[in-house]
């Protein structure tokens, strides 16, 4: 329990952090190479321009300033190696920190309050669980071994639901999510709500997460169209 961020307002206090420092992207990624045996890869970075800041893709209205993939062939550019990664992050020590999915993990991605929602119930079940990050657009992923993407849906529909009525998505081959301390723009920084530990190196299978998640979204779903009502 004391790895979790208790509540969203905790959270969102907690992304308000300065501009990350190129030493602390560099030995977060080398952790996670080291540590976690995960593959890492230099994304995008903010930059000052004109007193605002500005992703280093260049584009005035880029979806993820300063937190996705710099080039069409990050999947390739992806290392497990702590040398290669040392040595790309000092090519651009503020490059934001990626994680390819469906090599070592998946990722479920839900809205950041059914995430906390599900998160205290599992919790209660006494349930295994893995790393989960919460981002500063307020969605929440939960790491999981690969292959939930393939499976996601026929998992929602044994539950009884329709995969197009819940905001519970899956992301694997071929996909990535932005790690800790990545900061996405003025929002703020991604950060761990269970953070990575010798506690939950091995990481659940999506079906023993799926039950708590599916039924947290359904209500955040019933809660939305009760408030259009």
């Amino acid at each position: 329990m004391e790895d979790t961020i208790e509540g969203s307002i905790g959270l969102t206090e907690a992304a308000q952090i300065p501009a990350q420092r190129g030493t602390q992207l560099l030995d977060s990624a080398v952790r996670y190479v080291e540590e976690r045996h995960w593959d890492v890869f230099p994304g995008t970075w903010l930059e000052a321009v004109e007193g605002a800041e500005r992703c280093s893709c260049g584009a005035p209205a880029c979806d993820a300033p300063g937190a996705h993939a710099a080039r069409p062939d990050w999947s390739g550019q992806a290392t497990g190696s702590a040398a290669t990664a040392r040595r790309l992050w000092g090519r651009h020590p503020a490059a934001s920190i990626l994680l390819p999915t469906g090599r070592t993990f998946d990722a479920l991605e839900v809205p950041e309050s059914a995430g906390f929602l599900a998160l205290a119930r599992m919790e209660r079940m006494g349930a295994a669980l893995g790393p989960v990050a919460c981002a500063p657009n307020r969605r929440m992923l939960f790491l999981v071994l690969p292959g939930a993407a393939v499976k996601l849906t026929d998992l929602v529909r044994g539950l009884g639901w329709m995969p197009s009525s819940l905001d519970l998505v899956a992301r694997g081959d071929g996909q990535y999510v932005a790690a800790p301390p990545t900061r996405v723009g003025g929002q703020g920084a991604v950060q761990w709500v269970r953070k990575p530990t010798h506690v939950n190196r091995w990481l659940p299978d999506a079906e023993e997460l799926i039950s708590p998640l599916a039924y947290a979204c359904g209500r955040e779903a019933a809660d939305e169209r009760g408030r259009r009502s």
